[in-house]
């Protein structure tokens, strides 16, 4: 019986949960500014510590298409929280800051003390993937995952914040590849998953404006380059 509670969450998320998005997106009136290049080699991915690589890790080395590093940028003025402070919400209450009403997010033994290195997070997004995560490195102003067997795409992702002159800076970035053929066709050619990803990742970086106290400074930044595989070591 749970399973099927479950099934059905995962539908309705799916149906419901994408429409919303789709028709938020939409109406946002929050200034998107995208640019598309092709990357270099310096757009590699930092490296994943061996000890927290298993037989469920999926990394870059696994996926299939193109490489793309994504990064998302906020700059936010009169911040209450300082940087460590910001990131600190994001390791304790992770949940907080994605749209809930098409993500749920399971950690089990995380709730109460925050994510750890070896952590692993279950992140139930809108479609027939799910996205299992594991926390790789974290420190007073980062949280890194990789991506684990089962998720739309193989990789890293990243959660940072910093101080420039004054202004509070809080960043998402992204190093990984499509994990297989179907989820290339929907994320490189058809552009579905990709559209999906920027909606949340968007909304994740307006929750942290908005969990920071200050107020948005020219719009959301979002950049992406895509190289081959090899250029980018994988």
């Amino acid at each position: 019986m749970e399973r099927v509670r479950q099934g059905a969450a995962v539908v309705s998320r799916w149906l419901w949960g994408t429409t919303l998005v789709t028709w938020r997106y939409l109406w946002d009136t929050t200034p998107l500014h995208r640019y598309e290049c092709r990357g270099d080699e310096h757009d590699g991915a930092p490296p994943v510590p061996e000890h927290v690589v298993d037989d469920r890790a999926q990394l870059a080395a696994d996926g299939h298409g193109p490489f793309f590093h994504r990064r998302f940028q906020v700059r936010i003025a009169d911040a209450r929280l300082d940087a460590a402070q910001l990131v600190d919400r994001v390791i304790c209450d992770f949940e907080h800051f994605v749209p809930r009403e098409v993500v749920g997010i399971r950690a089990d033994g995380v709730n109460g003390r925050g994510l750890d290195v070896g952590d692993e997070l279950l992140v139930e997004m809108p479609g027939p993937w799910n996205g299992p995560v594991r926390v790789t490195h974290r420190d007073t102003t980062s949280l890194r995952f990789v991506t684990l067997r089962g998720h739309l795409e193989a990789g890293q992702v990243e959660f940072r914040a910093d101080s420039e002159d004054g202004v509070l800076v809080f960043v998402i970035e992204l190093w990984a590849r499509p994990a297989g053929r179907l989820v290339h066709l929907l994320y490189s050619h058809l552009r579905l998953a990709k559209e999906v990803q920027l909606n949340m990742w968007v909304r994740f970086c307006l929750a942290a404006v908005a969990t920071s106290g200050g107020r948005l400074l020219d719009g959301v930044h979002v950049d992406t380059r895509s190289l081959d595989p090899a250029v980018a070591g994988c």
